[in-house]
């Protein structure tokens, strides 16, 4: 027991053996000074190298704000329907595609890059921007063993891509979404949204992020107003259907009264066929008024579920680029590699100590 206790008071340093050591480990440092002068040195190249060489990152930024449908009104536009004997439903209520963070997947999402990276980026040189980014990031040169870019043609129906272009579709989508694209709220409490494309390339930065919020943006407008649209073309379909009818039997009833200007009193075919023409044209007048009654209450909720998308701010030339400064790059590779000529002088001081002992 003796013996163990011993053991553990010998293996405890006291605070003057640690100052000790501490001055014995600066002594090292200093002894070794060109070989930390050697490392510093290093470092400052490379980090002069690395702010020279490495292309700066361009950062194109939209910002817009997501409209809810707006209920004001609607209230007095329900009661006028349920006069009519209509039931609206929820008109305005909010489609839960788009609520919440759900928009932000959305512009996440595989269809809509795919969609995005599918749009010409250069009308006139016919280029699509996926091609841009295929030759901005020589992937047909890193995957020139697999790929044969010669022979793919991203410029045709979507449903008419081979497995082949699928694969190079969904693993340029993979790597834009992890390396390049950020989508979210600046401020939690706001409905804005902030969508940030990253590229070397500041032409396709700009040209996709702008591409990006146009595919969203038509896609969020025709889902959340396709049933108001659809409900609308219906009513306007009948609308015109019923008009056509009111105008024939208007017209019908003129020619009858132009060939029977003075109808006989005596002679009632006469006066039935007038008569039953003019009913006609009031029961076809009634049923045109409630459509068009309908069809405008219609417009009304469709306008209400428009527009969906407010744009605050759209990329401009010059981006906003971050990159490695000339200073930076000194400090930082300095700082960076003094810490690992102290590690090795370390553990070089250790190896030797060893080898004595």
């Amino acid at each position: 027991m003796n013996q163990q206790n011993k053991h553990i008071l010998d293996d405890k340093i006291t605070f003057k053996e640690l100052i000790e050591r501490l001055f014995g480990w600066i002594n090292v440092f200093l002894r070794k000074w060109r070989v930390l002068g050697t490392f510093v040195i290093v470092g400052i190249l490379l980090g002069i190298a690395a702010s020279l060489l490495k292309k700066p990152v361009y950062h194109a930024d939209t910002t817009f704000v997501l409209e809810q449908s707006d209920m004001g009104g609607l209230g007095n536009i329900s009661g006028i329907a349920s006069m009519l004997g209509l039931n609206l439903g929820s008109i305005g209520s909010e489609s839960g595609l788009f609520k919440g963070d759900n928009i932000l997947e959305l512009y996440r999402s595989d269809a809509m890059l795919s969609q995005a990276l599918l749009d010409p980026f250069d009308p006139e040189e016919e280029q699509l921007l996926i091609n841009r980014y295929v030759r901005f990031h020589d992937l047909d040169e890193k995957w020139e063993s697999e790929v044969d870019f010669g022979a793919l043609d991203f410029s045709l129906p979507r449903e008419d891509f081979s497995i082949q272009q699928d694969s190079v579709l969904r693993e340029v989508v993979k790597e834009i979404r992890k390396e390049s694209l950020v989508v979210d709220k600046p401020d939690r409490k706001l409905n804005i949204i902030k969508v940030t494309v990253a590229s070397k390339d500041q032409e396709f930065a700009k040209s996709f992020n702008e591409q990006l919020v146009e595919t969203v943006n038509d896609f969020y407008l025709k889902t959340k107003t396709k049933k108001t649209a659809e409900n609308q073309a219906v009513l306007q379909q009948q609308a015109d259907s019923v008009r056509s009818v009111l105008d024939e039997k208007i017209k019908q009833l003129a020619r009858f009264q132009d060939n029977v200007p003075n109808p006989n009193p005596l002679l009632q075919e006469g006066l039935v066929a007038s008569k039953s023409l003019q009913v006609d044209i009031q029961a076809a007048a009634a049923v045109y008024e409630e459509i068009v009654t309908n069809l405008e209450i219609a417009k009304i909720n469709h306008r209400n579920n428009t527009p969906l998308i407010q744009i605050i701010d759209r990329p401009r030339f010059p981006l906003e680029r971050s990159e490695i400064k000339l200073a930076t790059g000194i400090v930082l590779g300095a700082f960076l590699f003094f810490l690992l000529g102290l590690v090795w002088v370390y553990l070089q001081t250790l190896y030797f100590r060893h080898l004595k002992q």
